[in-house]
């Protein structure tokens, strides 16, 4: 009988020791699948083979028992689908974590039966779908899906899981409109709630009052409407609180003076009202305190310049009046941004803001500010950006401010200083962009301003500055905007002009220079051009005269015109013999020779086309009429226009647009250019409007090509027009679009040509919108109209007609581009990438960030950074992708 009882526990054990060993069968089964379903890398060391226990996997914890409690691949850059019933494979497991991987397809449904997760982390994996039912998820601690595509209807079981302490949603900007539940304050143990840009609608519930553990609450980026809850002011832990870029109303509430803990404060872009209340200023913790672009009024209260811990006060664009506070950032060692723009604040400016030594933005433009300029900004050396224009400022220049050695802006424009300009430009080595425009600044324009070789613009019209141009200014080889009229300059225009092949935008006017006209500055031909009124003499430059730029001359009595121009309205007279006889002697000789021998190619021509029985396309007007070709040049050429259209034929056709036809035609010179004839203007059954869109794309084309210079814009050699044809002569690009290259190519783009590509484009788009005057807007940026020189940069080309887009539903998935040979260690790279078209096709539109800001993302995620795959070294600015709210831009 004693038997039995000595089996019953032997069984037992048995029992368990089976139940231990199909546990560990199980939970090795999913880490074999779990490899097959996901390529990378970093699982390397996963030995499913059974040479290493599972345990032992990195990114893998057990528990004492050998059951698995942890999976942490964060930032794996992982592809593929994570495996469903992870919980039945590992039924200990309490940390998930996922972020930063590129899990295809929809959320896995499965997770929710995971009742002893704690902490479920699945941020920037790219799903999409619909969310689950998460109440099952009793465990759970931490609920992080930020970053995705997510769709439907919001997950309102979030609110039954009262363990919940991190609660996190940034970046669904899928979700149906919904609204915040009243008893969103059961989750009383939350300590961060981010719902940003995840289209919450609907008023703040005054309950969130009662989550009085909550640490973080952020609410950016919705529709909000209402007034800000008083009750928020019970939140006695919170260190941040951002309601920014909502449609919140009324009066900033007293009662955030009680939150002791605050560090950042934020309710920008609403549409708040009143006071900004001292309560808030007297805040002892205090770093970031930003409500631009409301309507506040009143002052700021002098209780500010007493904070300690201050970093950023941005407060621009509302209605706030009287002084600054005298004393402000005196007491702020860390003061890194004052903006206070677009009020109607007055009297001095505070001079101890920059005594902490960390100031970088400072702008306080469109106010009515008066006095002095402090002489100790000038010592300000951590300064970026330095804007007070539109003020009634007076005195001179500090010494050294035009000096800061990492300034990039300073705007000093539209106020009444005077005293002359310093020479302090030489350790400027970092300004690219200097307005002083409409003061009264005298003396002359110091030659050491050519020392600060990074200048983009300079702007110093409307002034009383007077001598000479500095010869000098040659030097600013990044120069794209020279404005200095208004001026009492008394030289000769410098012939160094020529040197400026960036520049864009060039105005002289209205000063007293004299002399002849630089036949050199005809090599530049920027967008615009004035030298009207000043005492120039002598012949305007020939090739200023066929560009139709006489007007730009006007006002200056003394000039004249070297050729006789068929117009009734030019103010100009023809030059006399006394003014260079030979080049007017070797004009008639150039003509007479041409004449004679286009009169010999056209008997040529004639002679040949009635030999030849092959009819090809456009044949007979570009034969019979190319000697009546206006030409318009706009670089330097060195092809004649006979040899260009004569090799516009059938045989050279390589693709035809929704304007015209292109060519490919190799010189006699070796050189081969792309010339694009657009449709006649002339066929029998176009209509008049047709007539119109083509003169229309042919002016839109040649006045915005032929006037721009960027490495990453399609160059336009030259214009031939007539009657019934219009050629457009441009560089030649041997790798085609972007389109053919990536759907057409015989190899696959591998990753850093790809990221060049996407940098190209975005340069060449932040050059159009941000360094032009006026900016340039494409409209109709698309794969085909991105074109491939021979190293694969991208050049934006198209300028034409803009075309209505149809837009097109649904989502693209990325899995195509993640997966295949160009993923490896650039896989990382590719997901900034894809992020940064995320932000750029934010619903919000106020969130998307500016093409100048996309250069510096995508310079952020170049693959090619810290290795060898390319020879230059990138210097980057550092962009917050995930809160684009300071434009300092």
């Amino acid at each position: 009988m004693a038997l039995p009882y000595i089996l019953l526990p032997l069984g037992l054990l048995l029992s368990l020791f089976n139940s231990f060993q199909a546990t560990i069968y199980n939970q090795s089964e999913f880490f074999t699948i779990m490899k097959k379903s996901l390529s990378g890398n970093s699982m390397s060391d996963w030995d499913v083979t059974g040479g290493k226990t599972f345990c032992n996997y990195t990114g893998i914890a057990c528990n004492g028992q050998g059951n698995v409690v942890k999976i942490d691949i964060t930032g794996w850059s992982l592809s593929g689908r994570f495996p469903q019933d992870v919980c039945s494979y590992l039924p200990e497991l309490r940390v998930l974590r996922l972020s930063h991987n590129n899990l295809q397809g929809n959320f896995p449904d499965s997770i929710v039966n995971c009742s002893l997760l704690e902490e479920l982390n699945m941020s920037s994996t790219y799903l999409a779908g619909t969310l689950p039912n998460f109440s099952p998820m009793i465990s759970l601690r931490l609920l992080d899906l930020s970053y995705n595509f997510l769709s439907g209807e919001f997950p309102m079981s979030v609110t039954n899981l009262t363990s919940l302490e991190v609660l996190n949603f940034n970046e669904n900007g899928g979700f149906n409109m919904w609204q915040l539940p009243e008893n969103i304050s059961r989750l009383t143990k939350l300590k961060v709630m981010v719902l940003t840009t995840c289209m919450l609608r609907g008023p703040i519930p005054a309950s969130i009052g009662n989550m009085t553990s909550l640490v973080d609450l952020e609410l950016t980026g919705n529709f909000l409407v209402g007034q800000i809850p008083p009750e928020l002011g019970l939140l006695k832990n919170l260190r941040q609180l951002e309601l920014y870029y909502n449609q919140l109303v009324g009066r900033i509430p007293e009662e955030l003076g009680n939150l002791t803990e605050l560090i950042d404060l934020d309710m920008s872009v609403n549409k708040l009202t009143g006071n900004l209340p001292e309560s808030i200023c007297r805040l002892p913790k205090l770093e970031v305190l930003q409500f631009y672009n409301n309507s506040l009024t009143g002052g700021i209260p002098a209780v500010l310049a007493n904070s300690t811990t201050l970093t950023m006060l941005s407060l621009y664009d509302n209605f706030l009046t009287g002084e600054v506070p005298r004393h402000l950032g005196g007491s702020s060692p860390n003061m890194n941004v004052l903006d206070l723009s677009e009020n109607r604040l007055s009297g001095e400016l505070p001079a101890e803001v920059c005594n902490g030594g960390k100031l970088q933005y400072f702008l306080v433009l469109e106010n009515m500010f008066s006095g002095s300029l402090p002489e100790n900004y000038a010592k300000c050396e951590s300064l970026l950006r330095f804007r007070v224009s539109y003020n009634r400022l007076e005195g001179s220049i500090p010494e050294g401010l035009l000096g800061l050695p990492h300034v990039s802006i300073i705007d000093l424009s539209y106020n009444r200083l005077n005293g002359s300009l310093t020479k302090t430009f030489g350790t400027a080595r970092n300004l690219s962009e200097l307005f002083v425009q409409s003061n009264r600044l005298s003396g002359i324009l110091p030659s050491e301003i050519s020392q600060a070789f990074n200048l983009v613009k300079i702007d110093l019209s409307n002034n009383l500055l007077s001598g000479p141009i500095p010869s000098e200014i040659g030097n600013l080889q990044r120069l794209n905007l020279l404005q200095l009229q208004g001026n009492k300059f008394n030289s000769s225009i410098p012939e160094t002009l020529s040197l400026l092949k960036s520049l864009n935008v060039l105005d002289l006017s209205s000063n007293h220079l004299m002399g002849s006209i630089p036949e050199s500055l005809s090599e530049l031909l920027p967008n615009s051009m004035n030298f009207t009124n000043n005492l120039l003499s002598g012949p305007i430059p020939l090739s200023f005269v066929k560009g139709g730029l006489v007007e730009s001359f006007s006002g200056n009595p003394r000039l004249c015109i070297p050729v006789y121009l068929n117009s009734s309205d030019t103010k100009f007279s023809l030059c006399s013999q006394n003014y260079d006889r030979k080049k007017v002697n070797c004009i008639w000789v150039i003509g007479i020779s041409v004449g004679i021998v286009i009169v010999g190619a056209v008997l040529f021509l004639r002679r040949w086309f009635s030999k030849e029985k092959t009819v090809i396309e456009h044949d007979e007007t570009l034969s019979s009429s190319f000697f009546s070709y206006d030409v318009k040049s706009f670089h330097r050429i060195s092809f004649n226009q006979r040899e260009v259209i004569e090799a516009v034929v059938e045989k050279n056709i390589v693709g035809h647009g929704g304007s015209g036809t292109v060519y490919r035609i190799e010189l006699s010179s070796g050189e081969v250019v792309a010339v694009k004839k657009l449709w006649s203007r002339k066929t029998k059954d176009s209509a008049p409007e047709d007539h119109l869109v083509v003169d229309k794309e042919l002016k839109s084309e040649v006045e915005t090509l032929g006037s721009i210079r960027h490495k990453n814009i399609v160059k336009l050699y030259c214009c031939f027009s007539s009657l019934d044809c219009n050629l457009l002569v441009y560089e030649y690009m041997p790798n085609g679009n972007l389109w053919d290259a990536l759907h057409r190519g015989k190899s696959l783009l591998n990753w850093p040509t790809r990221h060049q590509i996407a940098l190209g484009i975005a340069q060449g788009l932040a050059y159009l919108h941000h360094d032009l005057l006026p900016p340039i807007i494409h409209r109709d940026i698309k794969s085909t109209n991105i074109l491939l020189d021979v190293n694969y940069q991208a050049k934006v080309a198209d300028f034409g007609v803009a075309k209505v887009l149809r837009a097109r539903g649904g989502k693209t998935p990325p899995q195509p581009l993640l997966q295949g040979p160009m993923v490896t260690w650039h896989q990382d790279e590719m997901i900034k990438v894809l992020r940064i078209a995320i932000h750029c096709t934010c619903r919000t539109a106020a969130l998307r960030p500016t093409m100048t800001e996309v250069v510096h993302l995508l310079i952020e995620a170049d693959p090619c950074r810290f290795n060898s795959c390319k020879s230059t070294n990138k210097t980057k600015e550092a962009v917050d992708v995930n809160k684009p709210k300071n434009p300092y831009e």
